[in-house]
């Protein structure tokens, strides 16, 4: 691949020489509509019309013979991918030499605009994801270091929790006056509270810090949802989330690449919490790049809904939030509670406990992925409900279990179970703009309710029976009960327009 300046930017460019006949002759001379939309500017010139690019062209030089035509086939390109082009780049030079439309591609194509917001909140997300995994992995050493129990650590991260007020106090200012101020404010004020917690005299102190920023968190993750559903095509929200969820694991992963610090010394913990100051650069990049979604743009003005608009979104915001409680109760606990399972029941050292996540959980990749293409394909309740079932299933199953059994049951649970990204897209989906935060904040508040009582529960009946597997036995009621509700009382939004699921929203044209 070679590069060439146009416009202040580098522009990678390639080409390829293929012999065809006159009907492939006439098929290349045809404008594409497939990764990218091609309008004609002359018999072997061809524009750009739609697609994820900043900048695109593809040119013909043509020998021809009498059905046998050598023809030099080349590409001029620059993507509309910020921070992720060169990985792009990579994979576009090798299905632009196709016509056809490649696996990882969404299911409906993205334009400029939507690829570089997506671009630019997966970037956020990676931060968000490490944030937010931050006391989850140094709990069990921070208690060792502060001669605090299982029972401490359980009440600690679930009054950690009540954050999610200042969650949902973020979501009310969102609606009202727009959400990308809010998200670069809640990031920027989020990493300097994790950074305070690493200078923690006691584990209340830890908390208490850890508090606001897990609620600021939470509020990040929630925007970055809402923003995406607004501004992705309505064949690609669910793959849109997906990739999200993909970032937001990488930040996870991160978080554990930096664990083994912990078995240097007693407070090596602390070192955890520092590292995403490194990511403030970053998020000041992001702020002069993002632009405010164009539908709170378009219904901003709005200040009432309809009666059986309000009616509806209180069904679904009841819904939405039962589901979130039961499936919260099993699965926050299964997280958080995992590094102490095995560092104290299998005897597993920092090191250990990165290389048993890593191991099992990175598989998850591939369904996160794939439940995005399948929810926007084939709808968002099987997929969902087969993640919640098959997850709750094999997680339960592993913390009975040791040796090979554990980490096997561990590695499916953590596969199937990351098919429940598939339901991530309804809580953007099913509410009006100018409600769409705030019912958001109000479906993770109850969720976190069932995240606490979880937490609470799954952390007493472990003192109880000094073993995990019959806590979580109990705990796994909740998702079961989920996923009867998700088959038999969800919608289906696949390939439906967010107007065509909230009439009182002004329509914008589809990008």
């Amino acid at each position: 691949m070679r590069t060439r300046l146009k416009g202040g930017f580098f522009i990678p460019t390639f080409s390829h020489t293929v012999f065809v006949d006159n009907a492939g002759l006439s098929e290349l001379r045809s404008p594409r509509d497939d990764l990218v939309k091609e309008e004609v500017e002359s018999e072997n010139r061809f524009g750009f019309v739609h697609g994820p690019f900043e900048h695109y062209e593809r040119t013909l030089v043509v020998e021809e013979g009498e059905n046998r035509h050598k023809v030099t086939e080349s590409f001029a390109f620059r993507l509309a991918i910020p921070i992720w082009r060169p990985l792009f780049n990579f994979l576009f030079r090798r299905s632009l030499l196709n016509r056809s439309i490649p696996w990882w591609a969404p299911p409906n194509r993205l334009s400029s605009r939507a690829a570089r917001v997506l671009a630019l909140l997966a970037a956020v997300q990676i931060v968000d994801g490490y944030l937010g995994t931050v006391i989850t992995q140094t709990i069990t050493f921070a208690a060792d270091e502060f001669d605090r129990g299982t029972t401490a650590q359980g009440i600690t991260l679930a009054v950690v929790r009540i954050g999610v007020l200042v969650a949902l106090g973020v979501m009310f200012v969102a609606d009202k006056h727009g959400r990308r101020r809010l998200l670069i404010f809640a990031t920027a004020s989020a990493i300097a509270l994790t950074a305070l917690g690493a200078f923690s005299p006691n584990l209340w102190f830890l908390g208490g810090t850890q508090i606001v920023a897990r609620g600021l968190t939470t509020g990040m993750g929630i925007l970055i949802g809402v923003m995406a559903a607004e501004e992705l095509p309505r064949g690609s929200r669910a793959y849109g989330v997906s990739l999200l969820s993909l970032s937001a694991a990488l930040g996870a992963g991160m978080a554990v690449w930096v664990l083994p610090v912990a078995d240097l010394h007693q407070q090596g913990w602390r070192i955890v919490y520092l590292v995403p100051l490194l990511s403030l650069p970053l998020i000041a990049a992001v702020g002069r790049r993002l632009p405010e979604t164009l539908r709170f743009e378009a219904n901003s003005e709005i200040e009432n809904l309809s009666s059986e608009q309000k009616s509806l979104e209180y069904r679904r915001l009841f819904l939405l939030a039962v589901g979130a409680f039961l499936f919260l109760f099993f699965a926050s606990s299964a997280s958080q509670f995992k590094n102490d399972f095995l560092r104290d029941h299998r005897g597993y050292s920092a090191a250990g406990i990165t290389m048993y996540t890593l191991l099992t959980s990175t598989p998850a990749a591939i369904g996160i992925f794939w439940a995005g293409k399948w929810a926007d394909t084939r709808g968002r309740r099987p997929v969902g409900a087969l993640g919640l079932v098959g997850g709750t299933v094999f997680l339960t199953a592993s913390y009975f279990a040791s040796s090979s059994l554990m980490w096997a049951t561990h590695l499916m649970g953590i596969v199937i179970g990351s098919l429940t990204v598939a339901l991530g897209v309804y809580g953007p989906e099913l509410f009006s703009t100018r409600h769409r935060a705030k019912a958001n904040g109000t479906i993770v508040t109850i969720g976190v309710l069932g995240s606490a009582s979880g937490l609470l529960v799954v952390g007493l009946l472990q003192d109880h029976f000094n073993s995990y597997g019959p806590a979580f036995l109990i705990a796994a009621i909740g998702p079961l009960l989920a996923a009867a509700l998700v088959l038999t009382r969800y919608p289906e939004t696949a390939q439906t327009e967010l107007e065509e699921l909230n009439p009182d929203d002004i329509e914008i044209e589809d990008f």
